[in-house]
């Protein structure tokens, strides 16, 4: 019998529902899939693409992203990797901060980073180490944005964004949703002066024409161009106070400005 040679690791991405992007890690021979809110489009890449399903791997208990999980559970029997602070019933392997799992059948360690914000028990899975840098960043982290504060406070975002900053340049991220035209038409309106923002969206549109994802992004283009991770530049800062969202005696506050004027823009 001839069995299949497993390849050097790669990512796809398994579009569901309006706009949520699966995140498929494979060799070839075997999976492990981030976030899966919806069991079909993971049962048909896995089929599609002769895998073998060995892990899955949840960020936060929104049901976006955990909802294909019994249905996966059905398909095969594996391991859950899920945040440790919050509650979701097909959890097999709580995790926290600091955390190494060891992805069954990949050779792929992924290290825990708790990024409470979106949800207060969030966690995103980070690739590091002398090859690629990956990060599966679930919703705190958007190409071009960041997610909503559904539980989470502006300080403890800032925070857990503030960790994403100190990553390699060229890791990539792979954040959960095709969101990233309308977050850089808000990043212009936040940051008019940016030519970069504005060269971007001529490259992400371009890519959305030929439907293709947006994302990866990498953290050097989110430095760049991502108003969330550059609320303290003076551009920012002075748009903000001219446009009556931020009092100039408390530039600090610039990261709450932008949220709440994003979650109306």
């Amino acid at each position: 019998m001839t069995y299949p040679t497993p390849r050097p690791l790669s990512v796809l991405a398994v579009p569901a529902f309006k706009d949520n992007y699966l995140w498929l890690i494979h060799d070839g021979v075997h999976a492990a899939v981030v976030d899966p809110g919806d069991a079909a489009p993971v049962i048909a890449a896995l089929a599609a693409h002769h895998l073998t399903l060995t892990a899955i791997l949840l960020t936060h208990h929104h049901a976006d992203h955990i909802g294909g999980v019994p249905g996966l559970l059905a398909h095969a029997q594996v391991p859950v990797y899920g945040p440790r602070a919050e509650s979701i019933a097909t959890v097999s392997v709580p995790l926290g901060e600091g955390d190494l799992v060891e992805v069954p059948g990949l050779g792929l360690a992924l290290r825990v980073l708790e990024v409470p914000g979106h949800t207060l028990g969030h966690i995103a899975y980070l690739r590091e180490g002398t090859g690629e840098h990956w990060l599966f960043c679930g919703d705190t982290l958007f190409a071009g944005g960041c997610g909503r504060l559904f539980e989470g406070t502006p300080g403890q975002m800032r925070a857990s964004l503030a960790r994403f900053l100190a990553l390699p340049d060229d890791t990539a991220v792979y954040c959960a949703h095709e969101y990233t035209l309308s977050n850089l038409r808000f990043a212009a309106a936040a940051e008019p002066a940016n030519a970069l923002i504005a060269q971007r969206i001529v490259t992400e549109t371009a890519k959305r024409e030929r439907g293709i994802p947006t994302v990866p992004s990498t953290i050097g283009l989110e430095k760049a161009t991502n108003p969330f991770l550059r609320d303290r530049h003076p551009d920012i800062v002075a748009n903000l106070v001219a446009l009556g969202k931020l009092d100039p005696r408390t530039p600090q506050a610039a990261f709450a400005a932008l949220r709440t004027w994003k979650n109306t823009f």
